[in-house]
């Protein structure tokens, strides 16, 4: 698999990250996180990939988790309906997402990304 940015444009943090891969000149593929919104499939493989909690590819400071009482609500919610749940609205992934066949990263702290990308 190549390098994919999966990101949303207005994203502040997004736009970072792209810059940040830009000048480290990295070629990757972008996707619209809303566009284009991860599939059950990709998520579990992505999540499970990652090694890291569900819990952390939910956009926990956006306005649609908000919305839906998601704090209240995961808790009691098995891992299957997690993911179904994350597919059925890019807004509530946590972005920007980058991905290869050796990492899987959530969010853009340009420490881990400069540790876990080869470039």
């Amino acid at each position: 698999m190549k390098n994919l940015l999966i990101w949303y444009p207005k994203c502040s943090t997004c736009q970072n990250a792209k810059k940040w891969l830009e000048r480290k000149q990295i070629k990757f593929q972008e996707r619209h996180i809303v566009e284009e919104t991860p599939s059950k499939e990709e998520l579990e493989k992505w999540i499970n990939q990652s090694g890291l909690e569900i819990k952390k590819f939910f956009n926990t400071s956006g306005l649609k988790y908000k919305e839906l009482n998601l704090k209240e609500k995961l808790p009691n919610m098995s891992d299957t309906q997690k993911i179904e749940l994350l597919s059925t609205n890019g807004m509530l992934i946590k972005r920007p997402l980058f991905i290869n066949d050796k990492v899987v990263l959530v969010g853009f702290k340009e420490k881990q990304w400069e540790e876990n990308i080869n470039i």
